[in-house]
């Protein structure tokens, strides 16, 4: 189960997302958006887990719990979108 991670603390680094998801289940992958200009952390990024049930552990762990000064937004993740195609 995909992810999305909002809200994240623009210091952190994938392997402590990563172990930040650990703790309800398997993490598949861990990744931070990162803005290609300044190459900083845009503050979100996407998180699989193994399965729907740990993915759904995750969200209602994380899901607006403080972490380092900021309030995480964590939901499951929308398929992604073709530029010039809009989401109905």
């Amino acid at each position: 189960m995909k992810l999305f991670v909002g809200s994240l603390p623009f210091n952190i680094v994938e392997s402590e997302l990563s172990e930040l998801f650990g703790q309800f289940g398997s993490v598949v992958s861990a990744k931070l958006i990162i803005d290609q200009f300044s190459g900083e952390s845009k503050g979100f990024g996407f998180v699989e887990m193994s399965t729907r049930s740990e993915g759904h552990k995750a969200m209602e762990g994380l899901n607006g719990k403080e972490y380092k000064h900021r309030k995480l937004v964590c939901n499951e993740a929308k398929p992604p979108v073709k530029r010039g195609q809009r989401r109905r």
